[in-house]
This record gives structure tokens, sequence and C-alpha cells, in this order.
């Protein structure tokens, strides 16, 4: 087996997989490599695909040739208590023009996708193939060593994309030896077996039309939100939780969610499908403040490995930031080729491009969002308190109704306080 390349990336995933294929289509010879049987064997996912603007460029009819599902036109969040449910609905024609701006995927069809038009471009991808530890020479990495064998790799460059955990990058020494676990959330989901017809009926769609829905109140009093998106013909329901609440309380995540899909808003939604699988995965919630060193001698690191993710409540963004992260390290190591340069000097370009890109303005934009997340009324007094406002409103008991302004003062009061309120007002609008 042919051991020396131009560039190793680790990890098929959508940040691996962009690197791999930007690499070899400028003719470098690059070798990828993914631990599953296949790319997408490991991933679980059950969120949006945002516009890969950096694909896009690649192909320019990327809604027609990747494996995508449903793209979406209904966007909802949802404030849930145990009886009842207040949704604010956003559906606009726009999101049904191409390009559209988003997508559901099943994550083992897309990345095999990406992994092999990375091939069809010159690409060696490796599966079956974990790393144990990298190479280096006089400080620089210089290759990684294979499980499996034992034998090595030897590349004047890596890429780390391997994951939240990314034992490259903390072999590498650019991250601490130990998480903060309010940084990190788990992210469980149920996919859920559905006849298109009935998921077109049940959410008012039509074609490949599809919705997408974030619902807070729903985690019993742990920090974090459920989601419920269209697949073609299956729904994915889940819950991201942060850890360091979890690990307070006394159920496992799977507790949560069974909970959680048995609420009547949700199993009524629910109604008549099929459970098809279980799955888990570690995300990283720290935002800007979470970025490790992305720049070593000879490496660097890209996608989750790198913590690029943003979430707001509103959105939970990673695929995008990964897949745009993926390609900027791949032209941070063409530049190196050319000039032969392959230190961290050399590739501080790769910093520099994610600065310029929306990959870390958005992060630094929203550099306060995590703490902010980290409030536990927004998980449980809140949806509490918006329910019983419209319940308040739509009920007609022969009671007098008080004015709106004095019957959400009274609310706030009773079920927040009015400092509080200020406060999380305030918090909310610096981090959003």
């Amino acid at each position: 087996m042919k051991t020396t390349f131009d560039a190793i990336v680790v990890g098929a995933g959508p940040a691996g997989s962009s690197a791999a294929l930007t690499l070899a289509r400028a003719g470098l010879d690059v070798v990828l490599l993914e631990r599953g049987a296949f790319p997408g064997e490991k991933n679980m996912f059950g969120g949006v695909l945002h516009r890969l603007t950096a694909l896009e460029e690649v192909f320019p009819d990327f809604w027609n040739q990747a494996p995508l599902e449903r793209h979406i036109v209904k966007k909802s969040l949802t404030f849930m208590t145990g009886e009842a449910s207040f949704n604010v609905n956003f559906d606009t024609a726009a999101s049904d023009r191409t390009p559209y701006n988003g997508y559901t995927v099943s994550r083992p069809k897309f990345d095999r996708w990406l992994a092999e038009e990375a091939v069809k471009a010159g690409a060696t991808l490796l599966c079956s193939t974990t790393v144990d530890d990298v190479i280096l020479e006089s400080g620089k990495v210089v290759g990684v060593k294979l499980l499996r064998d034992g034998s090595s790799l030897r590349a004047p460059v890596v890429i780390a994309a391997d994951g939240v955990l990314s034992f490259v990058a903390k072999k590498a020494g650019l991250r601490r030896p130990k998480f903060d676990p309010s940084h990190m959330a788990v992210g469980v989901k149920a996919l859920i077996d559905m006849p298109k017809e009935v998921i077109d009926d049940r959410f008012g769609l039509v074609r490949d039309q599809g919705a997408s829905n974030e619902l807070v109140g729903c985690t019993s009093g742990v920090r974090g939100g459920g989601f419920l998106y269209t697949n073609y013909d299956s729904l994915s329901l889940g819950l991201v939780m942060h850890l360091s609440s979890l690990s307070q309380g006394e159920k496992t995540p799977y507790d949560l969610l069974n909970d959680f899909m048995e609420q009547p808003q949700i199993a009524k939604v629910l109604r008549g499908g099929r459970l098809l699988e279980y799955s888990a995965h570690l995300v990283p919630e720290g935002g800007y403040g979470m970025v490790p060193e992305l720049v070593g001698d000879g490496i660097l690191v890209a996608g989750d490995a790198a913590a690029l993710c943003i979430v707001t409540g509103l959105n939970l963004e990673g695929i995008n930031l990964a897949t745009q992260s993926g390609v900027i390290a791949a032209q941070a190591v063409i530049a190196a080729h050319q000039s032969r340069n392959f230190s961290k000097a050399g590739l501080a370009v790769y910093r520099r491009l994610l600065e310029e890109s929306y990959v870390l303005r958005d992060l630094n934009l929203y550099r306060r969002t995590p703490h902010m997340l980290h409030n536990d009324r927004i998980y449980t007094k809140y949806p509490e308190l918006v329910c019983g406002l419209m319940d308040e409103i739509y009920r007609i008991d022969g009671t007098p109704k008080e004015t709106m302004t004095r019957m959400v003062l009274r609310a706030a009061k009773e079920k927040i306080g009015l400092k509080n309120l200020v406060a999380d007002v305030y918090a909310g609008w610096r981090a959003l």
C-alpha cells in the first residue's frame, strides 16, 4: 500500500471530504481516512443542512446531485408544557425556490456521496482505518500511525477533521486534554418510519417540501431543546441537552427522549409511525470560546474537531460551517505546497481565511449565546409563561378580562420576576 501523500485528511465527514475533494481537484495526492466501514456510518444527525455555498461552487446544481431528503419551506418554534404548546411558524415561498436555504438529509447517504465525489476527483479513501497517533519530527506533524496494523502514512500536512473529540488534534497538542462539560451537549434522536403521503398531509407539504420544528420546554427541566424534522418518508425527532445539566438529573437521555415522544402534542404527530432506530452524538456548544488552536506545524483542524458549531436556540448550524472550513483548510494546504512551507506560519493563512469568511465571523457574532443558553428559566419558566398567557387570552369563562399589558406584567411577575425578566431580555439582546 502507498504510504506517502501530499496531504492526509482524517475523518470522512463533511469537513474532511470537502477538504479532500478540494485538494484532489487541485491535483494534490490526498488520502482520506475514515474509521467507519463507510463514510457516515458513525454519524448521527437529526437537523437541517443549511446552504453549502462552498460546495455549490463545485456543484452548481448541488440540490439535484446530492442525496437530499426534502428542502425546508416551513420553520417553527414551539414553547411546550406538559399539557399545552404555542407555535410560531414561518413559511415563505422564497424557500421553495433554488438555491434552497436548507435541507433534511441522511448522513450515511450524504457523507458517502461526498466522499465518493472526492474519490472521483482523485482522492484515496481508506475506510475502517483508525488513527492511533500522529508522527512528530522536531515538533512538526509529518504523518499518522494507524491502529489496524501499526503501519504509518506520511505527508507534509495533516487535516484533523475527526469529530468533536478529535484524537488527532489532541495528540498534536492543539486542544485541551479534557473538555469542559458546560461546553458540550448530547443529542439523542429517534428515526420514525412514516409514509411520504402521511407526512405531506400532516405537515401541509407537497412535492419534496420539508418542515423543521425546534421545541423548548420538552426536556423535563434539563437545559436543552427538542427538534422534529421531516425526511422524505420518515421523521427525525430528538433532544439536544447540555451535558453538565443532564449529569445532574436522574434520567438518562433515552428516558427523556421517550418522555418527549409520549407528550400529547408529539404523540399526535407520531401517530401511526414506526420506530426505526435510536442514536446519540456529542455536540460542541461552547461557541467561539471553545475553538481550539486551529493551526500547528504540519496540521490544521476543521469541522466539529475545531468546535465550529453555532447554537442559538433558533438555529443549529454545523455541517455548513464544517464544509466551509474543510474547503478553506484545503486552500491553505494548496498555498503551503506552492510555497513549500508547512510550518505553523506557513499554514496560518487558514485562520485568516476563516476569519474573513462567515464561519468565524458568525461564531464571534454569537459568542455570548452559549452563556445565555445556560439560563434554566428558558427551559422551564418561559414555556410556562407563554402557554399560560395564551390560555388566559383564549379562555372565555365569564370573568372580566385584564388589559394585555396588565396580564403580561402580572404573569411575568408571578412566573419569572420582573428583575429576572429584564436581565433575561438584556442577555438575550446581547447574545442574539
